[in-house]
């Protein structure tokens, strides 16, 4: 069900979850239910606030925000926009929760905000130990990082963006059709 940089949607008259994967601006206008919006936040979130200026003059963020907007202020009855901390909080407004992959079953650690509209905030299903690793600093001190965090390579992106399996499911669960 969860997909980064598209659309997770249940329509009215579908009894089972469908999920949409991409072309969002086309259907968005449609009569949803619900949209679970995973728009990307490669150009908010606060892990990329050194790139700002530039993301800023060339308008990559500012187009970023409008997209975020579209989801959040879309005609369906109930939206829940989720997107990790970064400038949305200022730009629009504080999320109505912020949750830890850790809270329902996945052991990481990443704050992701979610913005509801008619929606209540999820609820912790399976509470775990986050795996954490420690690096210590030049200067002695030590700092945590979430294991998925430190990850290099080519699918760094893709890791630290995904949408982890138990917030998934307890989106379908909590707010999905019954």
């Amino acid at each position: 069900m969860a997909h980064h940089g598209g659309c997770t949607t249940v329509h009215k008259w579908l009894l089972r979850l469908y999920h949409h994967g991409g072309g969002v601006r086309v259907t968005i206008d449609s009569e949803w239910d619900l949209v679970i919006a995973h728009p990307p936040c490669t150009d908010l979130a606060v892990s990329g606030a050194r790139w700002f200026p530039e993301k800023q003059r060339d308008f990559r963020q500012q187009k970023s925000c409008v997209f975020f907007m579209q989801m959040m202020l879309n005609s369906a009855k109930r939206v829940a926009v989720e997107n990790p901390i970064g400038i949305m909080s200022n730009c629009y407004r504080k999320p109505d929760q912020i949750i830890q992959p850790y809270e329902y079953g996945d052991p990481h650690r990443k704050a992701t905000c979610l913005w509801l509209k008619n929606l209540p905030p999820l609820v912790p299903t399976k509470i775990v130990e986050p795996e954490i690793v420690a690096y210590t600093r030049n200067d002695g001190r030590i700092t945590t990082f979430d294991v998925d965090y430190i990850a290099s390579g080519k699918d760094r992106a893709k890791k630290r963006s995904k949408t982890y399996h138990g917030i998934a499911l307890a989106m379908a669960e909590q707010w999905g059709v019954k």
